[in-house]
């Protein structure tokens, strides 16, 4: 009888340790199919969550919980919603006060290294990192790192970020879906590229790449310099997003202007080759202006909408090596909402450039590449440009619907 009582209690463990049960109903209201939506619910009001659990149809689907601060408390729960046209499916959250994150498969990946100098192969370093502090009178902060700062993927994309004052993000390319960057380190080898691994697809200099957030002086965009100091760090590792920041302390934006903290926030989605970016604030900068962009490829084909939306396709090579690399063709884009926009500037030989301003403390937009090289994806400027519109139409026009209930 002890024995029997012992299943029945261990089989109703999970619902007696659940402190809170949400109801949500994801909505699409467009007639396109959506993949890896994203879904995150705020766990502000919902007291010392430790682990969850998402049902869909009967089935546990993967989850993941973020603590964003960074002070050892979740403060978002996410999860990814696969809709057909008009499709509304039904979601039950199940949050728990006690026991470990679930494991999950991961789709992305996220990583920040230092040179092993034992080690031979430029994409074997070990020396992992999690978060990296330089002053801002570090003479060459950008060769602290193995691949010049923190790096991301999705199965689609793959990102670094210069760790320097221009902050810029540069591009990795894929010849098919999958997660790459552990194992080429954004360095691949000639064995990795005959296996079709992918490569570094973009020169950028000191252009905007794609996207990176700048000061603007009035006439062009300025570094992200001086500052007193600058920081890398990697907020979330997955399964279903990767989360890293940027954050510049005491940054001199504008000469008759006092100086502030800025933190720029990466969130990479699975599934997803765009990536969100959150620019926040420590105090009210309305009357700062800012610039943000695409890099103008050589012989690049130029698209707007004049309503936030710009993107270029455009071949170059990626690198000065000519003899160890190919001339890449990609497609960028970036995705500003026009309350933050003030001017599109004429394009000029670095860059298509936006002056921006902000709401008080922030502003969101979005980035979005491909390459040629892929199986999966887009080649030629009609294909992207025409991807784009529906793209910021889903994003922007008609985003998925929440519906959720305590």
């Amino acid at each position: 009888m002890k024995k029997l009582l012992s299943l029945v209690m261990f089989a109703l463990a999970p619902a007696l340790y659940a402190q809170q049960t949400i109801n949500i109903t994801v909505i699409n209201p467009s007639k396109a199919e959506r993949s890896d939506e994203p879904v995150v619910i705020s766990l502000a009001s919902y007291g010392d969550i430790r682990s969850a659990e998402v049902i869909c149809d009967g089935k546990e689907i993967p989850c993941q919980l973020d603590d964003l601060d960074q002070d050892e408390t979740f403060d978002e729960l996410c999860f990814l919603s696969d809709l057909k046209g008009k499709e509304k499916k039904e979601y039950t959250v199940r949050l728990f006060n006690d026991g470990e994150p679930r494991k999950y498969t991961a789709r992305v990946f996220a990583e920040m290294l230092v040179r092993n100098d034992k080690v031979k192969e430029k994409n074997k370093h070990n020396n992992f990192l999690e978060s990296i502090t330089a002053r801002g009178d570090c003479a060459y902060s950008y060769n602290i790192q193995h691949h010049h700062g923190v790096d991301f993927e999705s199965e689609l994309n793959g990102i670094r970020i210069y760790f320097d004052k221009r902050q810029t993000l540069d591009l990795y390319g894929k010849f098919k879906k999958g997660l790459e960057l552990e194992a080429t380190q954004f360095y691949t080898s000639k064995e990795q590229k005959a296996q079709g691994y992918g490569d570094d697809v973009l020169w950028v200099g000191n252009t905007f790449g794609l996207g990176a957030f700048r000061g603007w002086n009035g006439k062009e965009p300025t570094m992200i310099d001086p500052v007193r100091s600058r920081t890398q760090r990697i907020i979330s590792y997955g399964p279903l997003r990767t989360i890293v920041e940027v954050f510049d302390r005491g940054w001199k934006a504008a000469a008759d202007k006092p100086a502030v903290n800025m933190t720029l926030r990466y969130t990479q989605y699975a599934g997803h080759r765009d990536t969100d970016v959150d620019v926040i604030f420590n105090k009210p900068v309305a009357d700062y202006l800012f610039s943000t962009g695409v890099i103008n490829v050589k012989n690049s084909v130029e698209f707007s909408d004049k309503k936030g939306l710009r993107a270029c396709w455009g071949t170059d090579w990626p690198s000065g090596d000519t003899i160890n690399f190919k001339r890449e063709t990609v497609g960028l884009g970036i995705c500003i909402p026009t309350k933050y926009v003030k001017s599109e500037e004429p394009a000029n030989k670095d860059n298509y450039a936006f002056v921006v301003g902000t709401d008080n403390k922030r502003l969101q937009y979005k980035v979005i590449y491909c390459s040629a090289n892929e199986t999966f994806g887009y080649h030629s400027s009609e294909e992207w440009f025409d991807f784009l519109r529906k793209w910021k139409k889903d994003i922007a026009e008609k985003p998925v619907i929440l519906r959720i209930k305590d």
